[in-house]
């Protein structure tokens, strides 16, 4: 017997020590690659007039597509916030998949709108279309409000495109706030093709938490005040500016942010648009368009924008955000199950080589690896077996190496866009850099493996929402959102 865990547990370390170079070594090489695609582009844009596209008649048009679901309480705002975008050729489709408050009611007040019969071409199945509203005031001529049966943020999303009159589509979370040159800047690599058909671009994500928000737009930048949200702040700028970076560069992009991205819509209706029978229909959607464009031969890429374009409320409860993650982590494999044929096939180039691998096996494997290798050591201790100098020198060298991805990740931060200008915010990310691999991972480690769990039982609902409001007072409403037994597309957080 202890001949044989002798043996297993020099296979067993030996396959951890390969495993962490591996993640190491990818980790690093995307971080530098990310560096230096980051240093090409503002190097590129630094001279960029964005307001040269407002006039000039080779900018796309674009329908900004948003669901709302029981958004009552800042819908009014919300709108307005979208209508005053800098653009010159687009529009606003609000999506009313059957609020159950007074969302649709509000919004007729506000902005004086009245019922009209639009014809449209319904290209995608959704629910049923009950009413669709357009405003008798001719400054708000750009927004188009429909009112519809529930059927998720897919379903909604599909109504949307169904409806949209421009060339492209801008695909929202109706309570996220864009910065007011987020179509300028968003459209631009579209009119930059080069022999590469643009399918989509997305932008970088915020947590807008603890920031100053006046009549829809951010007016003061702040850290978060509550740890939670301050540890996504930091997990948000090592994820856009240290990954999607060099994935879009790499071409292998497989996600878009469902909180904010632009789609060529003709590929959209031509893939069939948004999955409506999964919880993670956005990365879905990016994925069977890779695979259509290569599947028809055509060039393509998919497109990342290191400006943050948008900004978002992160969950600020333990409950919330475990629940957001196991979703999350249930939508990465449908994803990758989905199109497992993907996986290792040359057809597919980069796609299949490189961002489908990567993902089934840092994004979706390493974290059972590490769960069943807490177990394995927990079960050796326990039977008077273990290696304390390696669990030990392991797990100073996953600590060491994650606080500085972290404080590279600031280091990214405070040279390109700086959006965090106080030094004692600078000084809190840096605390915060080390604090995380302490209290902040196990969580989400623990919300992924239950996420797996709910995927091999097949569980589809989505869990409560609760918001707190971006301005996490204390003493604030929040918003809670029942959809347990719903549809399981019914929100996105």
């Amino acid at each position: 017997m202890i001949e044989f865990f002798k043996v297993l547990q020099f296979i067993v370390e030996n396959g951890i020590i390969i495993l962490t170079i591996f993640i190491f070594g990818s980790y690093t090489a995307l971080a530098i690659f990310s560096a230096i695609a980051m240093l090409r582009y503002m190097r590129k844009n630094s001279f960029v007039d964005y307001n040269v596209l407002l006039s000039s008649p080779l900018a796309p048009s674009i329908s900004v597509i948003a669901p709302a679901y029981n958004e009552g309480k800042t819908i009014v705002d919300n709108i307005r916030s979208l209508l005053s975008l800098h653009y010159n050729d687009f529009e606003v489709i609000i999506i009313n998949d059957g609020s159950t408050d007074d969302s649709l009611e509000k919004v007729v007040k506000a902005y004086d709108l009245e019922p009209v019969k639009l014809m449209f071409e319904q290209k995608l199945n959704t629910q049923p279309v009950k009413a669709i509203y357009k405003s008798r005031n001719k400054a708000f001529s750009k927004l188009v409000v429909v009112d519809k049966e529930n059927g998720g943020k897919a379903d909604a999303l599909n109504a949307g495109i169904n409806l949209a009159q421009k060339d492209f589509i801008s695909a929202i979370d109706v309570d996220s706030i864009l910065v007011e040159d987020a179509l300028l800047i968003m459209a631009k690599p579209f009119l930059e093709e080069d022999g590469h058909k643009i399918i989509a671009s997305g932008g970088v994500i915020r947590i807008a938490n603890s920031c100053k928000i006046e009549d829809g737009r951010i007016t003061e930048i702040k850290l978060p005040k509550r740890f939670l949200p301050r540890m996504q702040v930091l997990e948000y700028t090592r994820a856009f500016l240290m990954g999607r970076m060099a994935w879009s560069k790499l071409n292998g992009l497989l996600l878009i942010s469902g909180a904010f991205g632009m789609f060529n819509r003709d590929v959209v209706i031509k893939c069939g648009g948004y999955n409506t029978d999964l919880v993670g229909e956005d990365m879905e959607l990016i994925v069977r368009m890779r695979r259509y464009m290569a599947e028809h031969n055509e060039k393509y890429r998919v497109i990342y924008i290191p400006d943050p374009l948008c900004w978002t409320e992160a969950p600020s409860t333990l409950r919330v955000l475990t629940r957001q993650r196991d979703r999350w982590t249930r939508g990465t494999m449908e994803s990758l199950f989905k199109h497992f044929k993907l996986f290792f096939n040359p057809r597919y180039k980069a796609l299949g080589l490189l961002g489908h691998p990567y993902w089934f096996f840092l994004e979706w494997l390493a974290p059972i690896i590490e769960f069943i290798g807490i177990v394995y050591f927990i079960i050796i201790a326990i039977l008077g077996y273990p290696n304390w100098p390696f669990f030990f020198l392991l797990l100073a060298t996953v600590f060491l190496f994650a606080i500085t991805l972290s404080f590279w990740a600031v280091l990214f931060e405070e040279l390109s866009f700086h959006r965090y200008n106080k030094r004692r915010e600078v000084v809190k990310m840096l605390i915060t850099s080390v604090l995380e691999p302490i209290f902040y991972h196990p969580v989400i480690l623990f919300s992924t493996i239950r996420g797996n769990f709910k995927f091999f039982i097949g569980e589809k609902t989505w869990g409560k929402m609760e918001r707190q409001g971006f301005a996490e007072n204390d003493d604030q409403e929040k918003d809670v959102r029942e959809v347990e037994g719903v549809s399981p597309k019914t929100l996105e957080s």
